[in-house]
């Protein structure tokens, strides 16, 4: 595609998936992923929902209720920031799943995970907001591959909504708990 073609393609784009379009999606999945949270029996909140395998990449405990959750948060946090170098997650959280043989950090709590999920909210949502093409177009490199942090965000929506999904449904096989659509977030 010459330059000019691409110019046209991406205004056109640009036109159609505006930032407040981009965001009520995103913000959905984060809300749906709050909601499991929020709605996690407590007896279940460090149940796994798979049993570990030998040879996971993964510390033992990956699946534990809390700690899908955190990684989700972890994950949602770190791209939005585009790069796993100088990232740091918010105090009490730990950084972890950055180095092979890692072990769990102690089990957070619902609060702490939801004062997570609250910041993460509002970083997602200022970040969208303001997002130039530029800022879009800058390439984001990680050990997995390397993308434009447009597409970044894409791929970190499908990774809060893969995980919220999992949530939502061990709720539903586990304490027979549903959950109400979030069409588009709220802002």
């Amino acid at each position: 595609m010459n330059d000019t073609k691409l110019e046209v393609w991406e205004e056109a784009v640009t036109d159609i998936v505006d930032h407040e379009m981009l965001w009520r999606q995103f913000g959905a999945a984060i809300d749906m992923l709050g909601g499991a949270l929020r709605d996690c029996p407590d007896e279940l909140w460090e149940r796994r929902l798979w049993e570990d395998q030998p040879d996971q990449f993964v510390a033992a405990g990956f699946s534990a209720f809390w700690y899908l959750g955190y990684h989700a948060l972890f994950w949602l946090d770190l791209y939005l920031t585009g790069a796993e170098e100088g990232f740091a997650p918010p105090a009490p959280f730990d950084l972890v799943e950055m180095e092979p043989g890692e072990v769990l950090p102690r089990t957070y709590t619902r609060d702490e995970l939801l004062g997570y999920l609250e910041y993460c909210r509002r970083t997602c949502h200022e970040i969208l907001g303001a997002l130039s093409t530029e800022q879009a177009h800058r390439l984001c490199r990680f050990a997995w591959g390397e993308l434009t942090f447009a597409e970044l965000q894409l791929y970190n929506l499908r990774h809060v909504q893969e995980h919220g999904a999992q949530l939502r449904m061990f709720l539903g096989q586990q304490a027979g708990r549903s959950a109400e659509w979030v069409s588009q977030a709220q802002s």
